[in-house]
């Protein structure tokens, strides 16, 4: 499990993506109920996020050409931004998740995995 969260973790760094996009199908390959795994994903997205977060602070610093109100690579107007957004639509996104039968959260999960993944593809070769 340590080796997973530490890839996990490393590739969700690289890719922006948040630690659900990964943790979530490892876990329900790991027989967890999909509601479970998106609860724990959440829960593990602080840590995540933070850790990524002093990585591309450290990375950026003393680095030229940055927009003011940067820390590194962090641009501290879109971070608060990000959060606000979040706060609000957190609990609206649990809402419907609780309500939304396993096999539709699924497929909208999927749905959702193959959009961002055809997007990273597109915009690589962009």
């Amino acid at each position: 499990m340590t080796a997973a969260g530490g890839i996990i973790g490393f590739l969700s760094s690289l890719t922006a993506t948040g630690g659900a996009s990964l943790t979530v199908p490892f876990l329900v390959r790991h027989k967890i109920s999909l509601h479970q795994a998106i609860g724990t994903a959440a829960a593990v997205g602080g840590p995540l996020a933070i850790a990524g977060t002093l990585g591309y602070i450290v990375a950026g610093a003393g680095k030229p050409g940055l927009p003011d109100w940067s820390a590194g690579f962090i641009y501290a107007p879109a971070v608060a931004w990000i959060v606000v957004a979040s706060m609000a639509m957190a609990p609206v996104g649990a809402r419907v998740a609780h309500r939304t039968p396993g096999k539709a959260l699924k497929r909208v999960f999927a749905i959702v995995l193959y959009l961002l993944a055809t997007n990273m593809l597109v915009s690589s070769f962009a």
